[in-house]
């Protein structure tokens, strides 16, 4: 990953979607799916309202979980941010993005050639390029929207296990950080940490399903 874009992305790869629907599940990121053909369509499952097809979907910080399906061609990247990655690369930032799905034409105009352009490339390495220089292009244009603020109230957030914590290290009121965190991120402290909790929880699954060396009761406690 080139040194420019390391703070703000967090995974980039292919992905290949089967026949079946994919879980989106609750996440502390922005999520990117850009596939190489045919629209993905999504719909939010606790959410009273049809599914949506977009021909590249940028989700924001979100609580609830949702459903990915993708006829046809099956292929694509997943692309994911930091939350300070949707200003610094996007040029949006992660607020107004929280609990929504929205189309990559429509957040970020420069980049929606990308899916097109994917289905030109003929391997990984030149896919993984593409994507890359497209966000070396939105950090060259958006770079003055990174807060290093906003990035110390995240690291005191995921660093504790309390907001009162979190507010302790960083020298400030509860109420003065849940108004910073509110404004970036689109979610209160409380939620950005439960979060957290939850992406690790599911990561220690993961773990425990491969190495079946960690038992359900340590990952609950």
């Amino acid at each position: 990953m080139t040194h420019a874009l390391a703070p703000f992305v967090v995974a980039l790869s292919p992905y290949e979607l089967g026949p079946s629907a994919h879980r989106g599940l609750p996440s502390s990121t922005i999520t990117v799916t850009i596939p190489e053909s045919d629209a993905v369509e999504i719909a939010w499952l606790e959410r009273p309202q049809p599914p949506q097809r977009f021909s590249a979907a940028v989700a924001g910080l979100h609580l609830d979980a949702a459903e990915l399906r993708q006829q046809g061609g099956t292929r694509g990247v997943w692309l994911t941010l930091s939350p300070l990655g949707a200003g610094a690369l996007l040029g949006v930032p992660a607020s107004e993005l929280s609990g929504q799905i929205a189309d990559l034409a429509d957040v970020s105009p420069a980049m929606a050639h990308l899916p097109e352009q994917l289905a030109a490339c003929r391997s990984w390495p030149q896919r993984r390029t593409l994507v890359e220089n497209a966000l070396l292009t939105g950090w060259a244009r958006h770079q003055r929207h990174a807060d290093g603020r906003d990035l110390a109230a995240l690291k005191a957030l995921s660093s504790t296990a309390r907001v009162e914590e979190a507010a302790g290290l960083l020298g400030c009121s509860r109420r003065h950080l849940s108004s910073t965190v509110r404004a970036a991120l689109g979610v209160t402290p409380k939620e950005y940490q439960r979060l957290l909790r939850f992406e690790t929880a599911r990561g220690a699954l993961a773990t425990a399903a491969r190495t079946e060396t960690i038992s359900l009761a340590t990952i609950a406690a």
